[in-house]
This record gives structure tokens, sequence and C-alpha cells, in this order.
């Protein structure tokens, strides 16, 4: 008897990779399954459904879609190995990073990926990208949130879209890619044998063998009151009283390790406009401006007043995109501050140092 095929459900919901040109621009008309037949060499690795869950412009997606997602994936979870979401690369990073929150710690892979071309145009990166993120989410190995894009795979808390124009538009922040893609091989860490880095796409890819898979959970509340702030020489403080009526949470992108500016006496004041936003019993995340390496509040004069004062988090060498999604997720559970800073520091999917 022939042995089953592992089982993929394929969620499409637009992006560039659907999109074609009416004469106003590049906007998603095609269908999931008029993608996946553009694909002719996926046919065979798996027994594919595919659910058209939307059809939109990435800038489009918001929090409540990355819940009709996320309840997508939860209702379908204990049907299939994996799924393998389409979606535009604009917004990539947040979806990937909120998905990471609502259905942590996934022992079943759930791959995004797109495009930066059309699947219908000459030289598209469509094709490859969509069998390569398919191989990546039949792969025994793969589970948890990830994007598969230009070869990489990047846990889904660690990717940032780097590229307008190119097809490598991804790069992996302060965490080393989970795997590099080279045709139809999969090559991972050193952690994992050569048998495990050597996939081919011609070999049917069986249903193997799992221990028992206990119901994924799934969270079902974000709140979207969450606002990114980037600190500019001369910007004033006083935004923090005009921000206070619409969020109850700010992600304030400092200088360098931790640098908040004290102007003295004369000044507009930070640090007060800052204590008083956390003391109104609102939150803020400080994290650094500054791509890599992250955030370190304790080695300068200018950051250290901040390190332990009550309800400021500090984002470590953490994403962005991954910050506003934590902090939706967290502020969607609670706004105890305590419970709030707990939920926040607890590592998942990769989204944080130790």
């Amino acid at each position: 008897m022939a042995e089953q095929l592992k089982s993929i459900l394929l969620i499409a919901t637009g992006g560039t990779i659907a999109s074609a040109e009416d004469g106003r621009g590049l906007s998603p008309v095609l269908t999931g399954a008029e993608l996946a037949a553009c694909v002719p060499e996926i046919d065979g690795l798996c027994t594919l459904d595919i659910l058209q869950l939307m059809n939109i412009d990435s800038t489009n997606m918001r929090p409540a879609d990355w819940l009709r997602i996320a309840q997508a994936v939860a209702e379908r979870y204990e049907r299939y190995d994996g799924f393998l979401i389409l979606h535009g690369t604009d917004t990539m990073a947040y979806t990937a990073a909120a998905l990471s929150y609502l259905l942590p710690r996934s022992t079943k892979p759930i791959v995004i990926t797109g495009s930066q071309r059309p699947m219908t145009s000459s030289f598209t990166d469509a094709k490859l990208n969509l069998y390569q993120s398919l191989l990546y989410a039949l792969d025994d190995a793969s589970c948890d949130v990830s994007i598969v894009f230009g070869g990489l795979a990047i846990a889904g808390t660690r990717a940032r879209k780097q590229r307008t124009m190119s097809s490598n538009a991804f790069i992996s922040v302060n965490y080393p890619p989970l795997a590099y893609i080279r045709n139809d091989r999969i090559l991972r860490a050193g952690a994992l044998s050569a048998g495990a880095n050597a996939q081919a796409a011609s070999a049917p890819h069986k249903k193997a063998a799992r221990t028992a898979v206990e119901p994924q959970v799934a969270y079902h509340t974000l709140n979207d009151r969450v606002a990114v702030l980037k600190l500019t020489p001369g910007l004033s403080p006083h935004l923090f009283t005009v921000l206070k009526d619409d969020y109850d949470a700010l992600i304030l992108e400092i200088y360098g390790l931790g640098g908040i500016p004290d102007y003295g006496i004369d000044g507009p004041s930070f640090k007060n406009a800052i204590f008083d936003w956390v003391d109104s019993g609102r939150s803020i995340v400080l994290t650094t401006q500054v791509p890599e390496e992250g955030l370190d509040l304790g080695v300068y004069e200018v950051g250290r007043a901040y390190a332990e004062h009550r309800g400021i988090l500090r984002g470590g060498d953490m994403t962005t995109e991954a910050i506003v999604a934590k902090m939706m997720w967290a502020l969607g559970q609670t706004h105890d501050p305590h419970a709030l800073a707990r939920l926040f520091y607890q590592p998942i999917n990769h989204d944080r140092q130790m």
C-alpha cells in the first residue's frame, strides 16, 4: 500500500504575487488556485487544499486580518500537516510576527511567502518562492511560523523587508536564518544531520510518523491601540500628550544603544513626558532605531534613568515589527503591568535573546 502524502493548506490573501496590471497600477486579482496552477512542479508533492481567505494588497492588511488568518489555521490545525500562506511583501514581517504570537509554538510549519514581481510577469520570483516554501512546509524539521523568501527561511519574529525591488527582499535581524534553500535542497544549521539537510523535490513527501500533537493554542484578541514613534532631533515631547487619547502603548525608537535627549532645565523634558505616560497606566517599549545588535539602557547616563522605571519595557534585540505585534497581542490579553511584562519578556519563536 502506498504511503499517504502529507497534506498542506494553502491560504491565499493577495499581494504582489497575485497581482496584475489593469491600467491603474498593480492590484491582486489571481486566486490561490490560479497561482498554484502556475507552478506545475508542485504537483504530486503533497495533497494541497486551497483557501481563498482574502485578496488584498498587503498595505491594507490590518490586525483584524491577522486574526482571520490565525483563526483559519486554528480551525483546520488538526486536518493538515502544514500551512502555506501567500501574502504581500510590504507587511509580511508584521503578519509573520503576529501569527507567531497568535499561534505560538506550533509543532506544524506555518510558512509565509510572496514575491516581488507578479506570478504572470517575466522573470518573476513568485514561482521559485512558492515551490521552495512548499518544500520547506513539507520538511519534517520545519515548525512554527516562518517566512521563506529568496532562498532563505527566517523565523517569523526576525524578518524585515530590506529591499523594495530585489528578489532577496528579506533579511533575518539579530538571528541567523533557519535555513538556506538552494533549488530543491534545504540546508539547515549544523545541528541537523547531513541526511536531514538534503531534500529532493522529485521524491514524494510522505507523511512521517508523528507523536500525538496537542491541539494548537490560539489567541483570539489583539489590542491595536499601539503606535510607533521614532525619535528625531528636535522632536517635541508634547507628542506624548497628543497621543494619549488614541493609544494604550507606544514603541519609541530611540538613538543607538539607548540614548534619549536630556536638554537640561531650559529644554523640553522627555523624561517627564515618558514617566507621565507610563504613570497614567499606559505602556511604552523603548527600542533602538539602529537595525542590528539591540538596546542596552545601562550604558549611557541619558538612558540609564529609564532602565528600571515601572511600566517601561525594553525591546532588547527585537525587531520593531515583532514589538508591534507582541504588544498588540499582550495588551489583548491583559492590562496589568506585571502580567504584561511577563508576556512581553517571554521568548516566543526566537523573538529575543534569553
